[in-house]
């Protein structure tokens, strides 16, 4: 049990210092770019801060178990724990998060974020979920 709550503390401070440069970046750049620059940025800030951080990995899809490359990509992970999937999107809809459930799975991560750079307040397109498998 105990184990279990220092897995969620830890989880908890990942994702708030993910969530702390990704309004930063906002802040400095606003909406309007492309996913890819926003990527690049948190990418850099997060390895800045010490994070160990991969990009654009790819994601097979186990069927039947055969390992299936499908051309899935996470956008990044952290820590081998978080999974972060940047959008600019106008607004944030369900298959967005059906998305980041299935990376959930399929990665075997607890936790992943769906960021959305095209709102006017960063908190409002911001989605947390958790893989409770």
């Amino acid at each position: 049990m105990k184990n279990n709550m220092h897995d969620k503390a830890k989880l908890n401070r990942i994702t708030e210092s993910i969530i702390g440069l990704a309004i930063e970046i906002h802040k400095a750049l606003g909406p309007g770019l492309l996913e890819s620059a926003y990527e690049a940025c948190l990418f850099y800030e997060l390895v800045q801060s010490g994070f160990k951080v991969e990009k654009q990995k790819p994601l097979p899809l186990i069927y039947k178990e055969v390992k299936l490359d499908c051309g899935y990509r996470l956008d990044l992970i952290i820590e081998d724990s978080v999974i972060v999937e940047i959008k600019v999107a106008e607004k944030l809809n369900e298959i967005h998060k059906a998305q980041l459930l299935s990376y959930l799975k399929l990665s075997n991560c607890k936790v992943g974020l769906i960021i959305n750079f095209n709102s006017k307040l960063l908190k409002d397109g911001i989605i947390r979920l958790v893989n409770n498998f």
